[in-house]
């Protein structure tokens, strides 16, 4: 267990020639609810399901538990979960100090939309914001993976 503190921004410009690694992600959601989601996630060749609870009212900080699970076990379960499944390419950007920012470029449903994450130790560290970097989107619900499964970005 443990406790999520992350920061979400859009992007504008090209942030892919600084990424040092990529992953194909394909995941739903067993639970929406906004005290408790329940992810089901596959990236690559691993298989995860993620219990995360609500936020605090900064949208910063957050409860999270996640558990490796066999990739079989995973589809049976993304075929149990609410509409829809996210498809997004995840990229693995530097920032500094040992961050990184996770940049996740969706498609289908939510095609055209980017978002870049970055998780910290504690509300307060500081880190270099890439020219790349958009306008911050923290805490606002219809950018969060779980409403993005509800109401498509195409659909906005």
């Amino acid at each position: 267990m443990a406790i999520e503190i992350e920061r979400k921004f859009l992007t504008k410009g090209n942030f892919k020639k600084h990424a040092v690694k990529s992953y194909n992600i394909s995941q739903g959601f067993l639970s929406t609810v906004p005290e408790r989601t329940v992810r089901i996630r596959i990236r690559d060749n691993k298989a995860f399901i993620t219990v995360k609870g609500i936020g605090n009212e900064s949208g910063l900080t957050r409860f999270e538990w996640e558990k490796e699970i066999e990739i079989e076990e995973a589809e049976k379960l993304l075929q149990l979960c609410e509409p829809t499944v996210i498809k997004k390419t995840r990229y693995i950007v530097p920032a500094n100090n040992d961050l990184f920012f996770e940049v996740d470029e969706f498609f289908e449903d939510n095609k055209g939309l980017v978002i870049a994450e970055i998780e910290l130790p504690t509300e307060n560290t500081s880190f270099n914001k890439p020219d790349w970097l958009g306008n911050e989107v923290t805490g606002k619900i219809k950018y969060y993976n779980a409403m993005l499964s509800k109401k498509p970005f195409l659909k906005w």
